[in-house]
């Protein structure tokens, strides 16, 4: 039995990882983790039997507690409950699905008790790559990739020399506004927004893809999980959504990854990896798909990209302020209390005012983080 544990088993991610479980016998949960959404979590709570749950707010977890007393089933709360289902003892690969910062410390204690990662949280390579990827190599833990971009990189790498490689070539959607200006950009909803075209992913990350910042934090990730230098990723909009990611090589020989937009696929390689499983799903068939286009990304319009790609060529502290700005901008926006467009002044305003700091330590990490909440909240 390979046996896991899902930090954010509610969100996106964590249902499709569950749904991957059901298909495969072999696999049992140990932990699930998530922020509040109790009623989901109590669900899979009884059909998967994990020895450990963890729920964030700590008031959902004495209640959820309560409802789940007939299970086997132990309640934690809290940062602490994250950590203790990170290092559950005989858990072998933890999934990190949580969306946002709260997933570095989770991630680091899974590392350091030699848990392989199947990493689908971005934030802690964009912010704690510095510590992340060093940590890994001194305890012989696999970070494997879960974004489907990064995903896709990773198969095209397989069994090639690790530096022969000169592009990553990171596709985009291009998101709901592709070819939009910025004067019809200005007028877009929430909901319009919310309707990515291709992905169904949590609420925070179509939002993300449609400012392009999600590309952008991705870059800033394939710099750390592939060592590649920032002017050696290139974003290419693949509109269709079905090359997922190309690898340009020295000789000139381009590989790429092919498939249905489906994260089935490689939440599932990365749990196996390097086995390859029978998938149950659409298959991509390239008579009926005819053709494929590609674009450049429009980062005047799309400022999102553009200010990561400043964010990761300043390092050390600045792609935690950008980060933060945006999780700040983001929760306004899901709220209704700013605009699309106002995404951008707040990441802009809130690098412009930071001081780097070369190589933060993760105190100096969080605390960034929290200095970056307090400006905003004084600010707007």
């Amino acid at each position: 039995m390979k046996k896991i544990g899902i930090l954010g088993s509610t969100g996106s991610i964590g249902t499709q990882t569950l749904e991957v479980v059901r298909h495969n016998s072999d696999i049992q949960v140990l932990g699930l983790a998530a922020g509040s959404n109790i009623d989901l979590l109590e669900k899979q709570i009884r059909e998967f039997k994990p020895e450990l749950a963890a729920v964030m707010d700590e008031g959902k977890a004495r209640e959820l507690a309560v409802r789940i007393q007939d299970t086997g089933t132990r309640v934690t709360g809290g940062m602490d409950g994250m950590l203790e289902l990170a290092v559950l003892a005989d858990m072998e690969i933890l999934v990190t699905a949580v969306v946002g910062m709260i997933g570095i410390r989770p991630t680091m204690e899974a590392i350091r008790s030699g848990k392989d990662i199947a990493l689908a949280n971005k934030e802690t390579l964009v912010t704690a790559g510095h510590i992340i990827m060093p940590l890994a190599q001194e305890r012989g833990v696999s970070i494997l990739p879960v974004d489907s971009e990064h995903s896709a990189i990773f198969q095209c790498l397989h069994g090639e020399h690790p530096r022969t490689f000169k592009r990553l070539l990171l596709t985009a959607s291009g998101g709901p506004f592709r070819g939009y200006d910025k004067k019809r950009l200005a007028k877009v909803t929430l909901e319009d927004t919310l309707k990515h075209p291709n992905w169904v992913m949590g609420q925070k990350i179509t939002v993300d893809s449609a400012t392009l910042v999600n590309k952008g934090l991705e870059v800033m990730e394939a710099c750390w999980l592939f060592q590649a230098d920032l002017e050696q990723v290139q974003v290419v909009v693949q509109p269709q959504s079905v090359i997922h990611s190309m690898v340009e090589f020295e000789d000139g020989a381009v590989m790429a990854q092919l498939g249905t937009p489906d994260m089935r696929l490689p939440i599932q390689y990365a749990l196996y990896y390097p086995e390859r499983r029978f998938l149950p799903g659409d298959r991509l068939d390239l008579f009926t798909l005819g053709t494929l286009t590609f674009e450049r990304p429009d980062m005047d319009t799309f400022q999102g990209l553009a200010l990561a790609m400043g964010a990761a060529r300043a390092g050390g502290s600045m792609p935690t302020v950008f980060n933060a700005a945006n999780e700040w901008a983001v929760r306004r926006f899901l709220r209704g209390e700013i605009r699309f467009l106002d995404i951008y002044e707040v990441i802009r305003s809130s690098m412009e005012r930071h001081q780097v700091k070369k190589a933060p330590s993760l105190e100096e990490i969080l605390e960034i983080q929290a200095d970056t909440d307090q400006w905003l909240e004084s600010r707007w």
